[in-house]
């Protein structure tokens, strides 16, 4: 690890602004492809949000509740099921996977991978530059032989609320760090992370009311948001629809905070949790220094190149490109990267890669895959049947309630419902959506058939296996005509 006191200048092969997950997976592929000298710059935990505030600790808050409910809806187990859940060990639990917000052991994964990290802020000082300033003061210009990849991720977005600058509220990091749980919760946002955090706080003892706009997961199939929102209700969310928060007071620093809607309802909570959001994190990156719009999203061809900036050896991956900001999918594009950088410093990878091929990020744009961990949870692979319209293919949707053996089995009462929208054209898949208790393995499956391009004469050989909620994929060719 360096760490720099005073202003020093320095040439390295690669330079990766942004030590999260996909930072970190450039970095180690850039390395493993033959580059020795590369250089991650980070300001805050190494590992990012994916590791500290989001993927992991939500989901360590949402799934000993969910195993609870699990237990619930099977008669036999049900009747072990006698006592509440431990908030103290749900929380102690979550700050297990976050090693209490200490980056020790990514650190250490980072000197053990033969990379090297600068701790401080970055930001591009001109072609292939990058002058990262320390907490001390000092400064360190690092200057790339071949690439600077930026993987600085996303911020949150803030709506233009009267009186929300003002008032203390919480992001998605606080909501996920908390150390206690509020008496009452009021969420800003229907997305995933609104739909997420409700649910874990409601189970976990919260009175939650929360503001969805338009809908509950709108980008999504609308049926997997009414889904959604359904049950958040039976789990006493009030889940408010088609109404905006207008204005945001509170009571001091500590006090409850009033949220009022433009129909004049007023809802009351110890704390406001506001998910409407985030935006690639630009605006103090000097892009302006390389010819491009501070705050703007990094636009990338096939290979991650970033458009716009002369030369090739600008480059980009994760959420600051605006696309796909989940992190499976940013460390997919990270390891694209990675491997492209090497090999055209060996002279060996083409200006644009094909599609599918080793050195593009096509499936960002095709099939992108996603699980939304709220009970019933979604997963969704690629297109949605109005995007495939919106892209002009010749679409024809396939949906039916996931109701098969493997469902029955699983849980008494299970609630789900699968969508496929097919290309006729091609007859393959271009998109999936799974709503039910545990679907989210349901993904690869879906991933294999859209990435692939499998044809449906092809899937139907593809024989689930009895009984498992992954039947629903027989039915589905079924229904439409197998």
């Amino acid at each position: 690890m360096s760490e720099t006191s005073s202003a020093r200048e320095r040439e390295v092969d690669v330079v990766v602004i942004g030590g999260g997950s996909t930072g970190e997976n450039v970095a180690d592929r850039a390395h493993r492809g033959g580059l020795g000298e590369v250089v991650v710059v980070e300001d805050e935990l190494v590992g990012g949000e994916c590791s500290y505030w989001a993927c992991m600790p939500s989901k360590a808050l949402l799934r000993p509740t969910a195993a609870l409910e699990a237990a619930r809806r099977v008669p036999g187990a049900q009747a072990a099921v006698t006592g509440e859940v431990d908030v103290e060990a749900v929380l102690a639990r979550r700050t297990s996977f976050t090693s209490d917000w200490d980056d020790a052991s990514q650190v250490e994964w980072v000197e053990g991978a033969g990379l090297e990290l600068v701790r401080g802020r970055a930001r591009l000082d001109g072609e292939r530059r990058v002058v990262v300033t320390t907490s001390d003061g000092g400064t360190t210009t690092l200057t790339a032989r071949h690439a600077v990849v930026v993987a600085v991720g996303s911020t949150p977005v803030t709506p233009p609320i009267d009186g929300l600058d003002g008032v203390r509220h919480w992001s998605s990091r606080e909501a996920t760090s908390s150390r206690s749980v509020p008496p009452r919760l009021l969420v800003l946002g229907g997305g995933v992370v609104g739909s997420e955090l409700a649910t874990a706080y409601r189970r976990l003892g919260s009175e939650v009311s929360l503001v969805a706009g338009s809908a509950v997961l709108s980008p999504m199939e609308p049926r997997a948001g009414e889904l959604v929102g359904d049950a958040l209700r039976e789990m006493g969310v009030e889940v408010v629809v088609g109404s905006r928060a207008q204005s945001v007071e509170r009571d001091g620093d500590e006090g409850e905070v009033c949220l009022t809607l433009d129909d004049g309802r007023v809802l009351v909570g110890d704390e406001l949790l506001v998910a409407t959001g985030r935006k690639p994190q630009t605006g103090d990156l000097g892009l302006e220094t390389v010819g491009l719009e501070p705050g703007d999203a990094l636009d990338i061809d096939a290979a991650g190149q970033v458009r716009g900036a002369s030369g090739q050896w600008l480059y980009a991956a994760g959420d600051v490109t605006g696309l796909a900001p989940l992190t499976h999918m940013g460390k997919y594009a990270a390891r694209a990267v990675g491997d492209v950088v090497a090999a055209r410093a060996r002279g060996e990878a083409a200006e644009e890669p094909a599609a599918w091929t080793k050195h593009a990020t096509t499936a960002l744009h095709r099939a992108v895959t996603q699980v939304v961990f709220t009970d019933p949870e979604v997963a969704s692979v690629g297109m949605t049947s109005q995007q495939a319209r919106d892209a002009g293919l010749d679409v024809r949707v396939v949906e039916l309630d996931l109701a098969v053996a493997g469902s029955a089995l699983h849980a008494d009462g299970y609630t789900g419902w699968a969508c496929m929208v097919v290309d006729e054209s091609r007859r393959v898949v271009v998109g999936m959506t799974f709503v039910g208790q545990d679907v989210a393995e349901l993904c690869q499956s879906a991933a294999i058939a859209v990435a692939g391009e499998v044809p449906l004469e092809r899937l139907w050989h593809a024989v689930p296996p009895y009984p498992t909620i992954s039947e629903v994929w027989l039915r589905l060719l079924e229904a439409y005509g197998f």
